[in-house]
This record gives C-alpha cells, structure tokens and sequence, in this order.
C-alpha cells in the first residue's frame, strides 16, 4: 500500500475563513507538516493545543529558493515514507505559487508515495476584491524569487507572488525597471482579508523594496500599462505598427512596397550601422539598428500577407538554427576553442545541406557566397573557401611576390588591360590581407574614414584663413596634409 501525503490549504486569511473540511482534517493530522507557521490561522491553532513540524529552519540553512523547495519535498517523502500517512498543510491554495507541491506531485509517484490535494482559498480572490481587479481582462502570475523581464506583459494585471522580503523586492524592481519606467506605479499587498494584518500601499517602482512590511503573505501587483514609454518597448506592439503601416489604412507609400522596391533599402540601412560601429557611437548604433530592424519587419510583414511566412517564423527558425547549431553550448557535444566550435558549425552545415537534398560533392567550393557583396569581401571569401582545399600560397612571402609581379603588369600594362591588370593587383592585395590576417574591407574603410580627417584638416585651415580651394595649390595643401598627419 503506498504512503500518502495529504495537501491542505491554510487559505489567505485567519481561522473563521478556514472551510470546516480543511480545519478538521488540520486537528485530526496525526502527523502535521506546515511549509511555513508564519500564517494567520497557526497562532489560532495553536491556542487549541495543535501541534506541527514546520520547515521555517530550511529557509535560514539553505541559499536558494529552489534548495529550499526541493529540500522540503523530500524531507516530505521520507516522512511519509516512514510514518505511512502525513498531513502537509501550505498558505492559500495548494495549487497557486506552491512550487513544494508541485516537486511533489512530480516525485511522489516515482517513490510510491500518493500525494492528494485538498482545497484552500488562495491569496487571489481577496487580492481581486481589494484592488477590484477584473481577471478576464487577463493577468499573469508570476514568482518572485526567480522573475524575468520576459515574464512580464505590460498590458495584463501582473501579479508577482512570494516576495517575501526586501531582498527579494530589490531583484523585482531592478528586474520591473527592465520592462517599465522608474516612477511606474506598483502595490504591494500583505495578508491581503486578513482582520488587523492588512497593509495595502502604492509607490513608485523605484521605491518597491523601501517597503517595510514585506513577509509570507506579501505580494506586488503591476497594473495594465497604458504609457507609451512602455507600449514603445515591445515587439509586439512593433508588429502592431508594421502591419496597420501596410493596411488599407495604414501609409500609402508603405502600402505599395515590394521585396524588390525597398531591396536597396536594407542594403543602405546595413551601412548605415556600420558606420556608426566605425564611429564607436553607441547612441547612433541603437537607432540604425531600429531602421535595420524595420527593414525586417517590412519584408516580413509583406510575406506574412501573401501566406508565406511571418516575423514569429524568422524568430522561430533562427533560435531553432542557433540551438542546433551550438552543441556545445546547448548540447552534449564540447569544444575546447574558438577553431573546434567552428569546425562544428561547418559539420553542422553540411549535414542541413544534406538534409535538403543539397549533394555539397556536386557543389562548387566556392559556392555558398552573396554575390551583393562588395568586391573586396567577395575577393576575400573567394580565397578562403578556395584555401579550404589548399589552393593557396604556402606563405606571406610568396603573396608579396605575386603583389610585386602584378603590380609589375599593371605598370607595362596597355590601356585596354589596365582595367583587368588593376583588379589582379586588388585581388593579390586582398590574399595579403588574408595572410595577415586583417580584413580588407575594414582595412579600406579605415583608411577612408583617415583621409576624410585629413581632408578636412585642410578644409579647416582654409577656412581659418578666410580662403578656397581656389586660393591654395597642391604644395600649400601637402604641408596641411602632413600636419594633419601629426593629429590624426
């Protein structure tokens, strides 16, 4: 015959709230376990001789929460284990915020041991009726002591249980402050019904855990927000946007949109983030990177409404490619460096194309390559697939010769080869590049972005002197040129 765990429900307030059932199953417990004595119904009980086991001490010897819960459940079931039959009473309802119960209900069965719940009211319906709260306009119930800002939706009743001290508070508010303003509005409601015990006070998000009466019985309740600094932060309200933008009511210019008519769009908004990243501008990059994001946004939208994809299947297929592709982090399979995590993506790799029906033995090794790329990057992508193999030079010194010989051509070249010659020199350059290991496209830029401050140097020096172009030479504009160089 298995053991049996009865699980009962102290309810959300003192003892006349009690049903009759739960309060007599309590007196007649041969064996009575409470998860915390720090409720309004234990003094009352015990002034009528009864007698428990409490697991108040595990919260002191334990450092987590989860320890916490999983110590309790199994001092739990080797009690019943022993003893045949116990009674296991809990605050409110046995089903709401009690993670013990749950550890129960999971483990119980693989240690033959029956657990049965009782009822129990649970801190909601007072909370409801307090704060005249609704439900079905919708809330969230969330646990305090592990609570995530993506856990928290700003248009439902939030209510966070289990915050049971001021510790616990700071990590809400610091983890509120993520989703909503600092001065957003929150409640916290202690022995929410509870005759004597109530203490209902509103304060400012940033105030949360200044809040001196924080225990079992408290909780912090978020109400819906309408501000816009909140609507404005979620992607939700993004898709909201981006679709009513492509409907028959939306913008007229957004409306007409194709993949093909904004393509140069997302081309010109992907430099624009690169350049913000070349100017180590962090303010700049967040809203280059929100008009890269729109771009998304749009091409999806415009797939979602001819059927064939929305933006929750891009997100979908990315973190499904990013799990699978990381064994190593979300997997069993290790990498010791940066070289063994890359030779698994490759493998990886191969194995989708397979699964596709690609056959990679029938494919180019250069193939795989965005033919938009800017010709540097291309060049540079061309020789590394092609090194894969061992088309490649055995080292720096026999790239600098081909450097040297090509560069040799495009002097002797006539006009009609200069043009060919002079894309040799390039892609020689690009495969020294690779050998030293330094990007020839951010190597350009760099370069680029250095004339451009020592143009301007000149510029400056022209304007200083209340002069133009017109009014300098080349020699004049040399010596500018190397006291720039002295500054930049």
């Amino acid at each position: 015959m298995p053991a049996i765990i009865h699980v009962i429900g102290l309810g959300a307030g003192d003892l006349e709230q009690l049903p009759y059932g739960s309060y007599k199953a309590l007196k007649q417990a041969k064996s009575l376990y409470l998860r915390t004595k720090e409720h309004p119904v234990v003094p009352q009980l015990e002034a009528e001789g009864l007698t428990y086991h409490s697991f108040d001490a595990v919260y002191e010897q334990t450092q987590s929460f989860a320890d916490v819960y999983q110590t309790i459940a199994e001092q739990l079931l080797q009690a019943a284990g022993e003893q045949g039959e116990i009674v296991y009473a809990v605050p409110g309802h046995p089903l709401v915020a009690e993670r013990t119960v749950q550890l129960l209900l999971q483990q119980g069965p693989k240690q033959d041991v029956s657990i049965e719940i009782g009822g129990g009211q649970s801190f909601l319906d007072p909370l409801f009726s307090r704060l005249q709260i609704d439900p079905i306009e919708g809330f969230a119930l969330l646990d305090g002591t592990s609570l995530r800002a993506e856990q928290v939706n700003p248009s439902l009743h939030n209510v966070i249980a289990q915050v049971y001290d001021q510790l616990t508070a700071s990590d809400v508010k610091l983890t509120l402050m993520d989703v909503l303003p600092d001065e957003y509005p929150v409640t916290v409601a202690t022995a929410v019904g509870v005759a004597g015990m109530e203490r209902v006070e509103t304060v400012p998000l940033y105030e949360l855990d200044r809040i001196n009466h924080f225990g079992n019985l408290s909780l912090v309740y978020v109400a819906p927000a309408d501000d816009d600094r909140v609507r404005y932060r979620q992607f939700a309200y993004l898709k909201e946007i981006v679709a009513i933008l492509r409907s028959p009511e939306g913008c007229p210019w957004d409306r007409e949109q194709t993949h093909q008519s904004i393509r140069k769009n997302l081309i010109e908004e992907t430099y624009e983030v690169l350049e913000t990243i070349d100017e180590d501008d962090p303010d700049a990059m967040c809203e280059e990177l929100g008009d890269l994001l729109m771009q998304i946004m749009l091409h999806a939208q415009m797939a979602a409404e001819e059927g064939f994809f929305t933006v929750d299947d891009v997100v979908a297929g990315l973190n499904e490619k990013l799990v699978r592709r990381h064994p190593h982090v979300f997997g069993e399979k290790s990498a010791a460096d940066a070289d063994e995590a890359f030779a698994n993506w490759q493998e990886i790799k191969a194995k989708e194309k397979a699964a596709k029906g690609i056959d990679t033995t029938q494919q180019s090794q250069l193939a795989g390559i965005p033919r938009d790329l800017p010709a540097l990057m291309y060049a540079y992508k061309l020789q590394k697939k092609a090194s894969e193999v061992g088309f490649d030079w055995d080292d720096i010194a026999d790239v600098l010769r081909k450097v040297e010989e090509e560069y040799q051509e495009l002097r002797e070249a006539s006009e009609e080869e200069r043009a060919g010659e002079l894309g040799d020199l390039l892609f020689a350059v690009v495969n020294a590049a690779r050998f030293y290991k330094v990007n020839p496209e951010e190597a350009l830029s760099m370069t680029n972005r250095k004339f451009q401050r020592r143009f301007a140097y000149i510029e400056q020096k022209l304007r200083e002197a209340g002069r133009s172009f017109a009014d300098t030479n080349l020699q004049e504009m040399d010596r500018w040129w190397e006291e720039a160089k002295q500054h930049t």
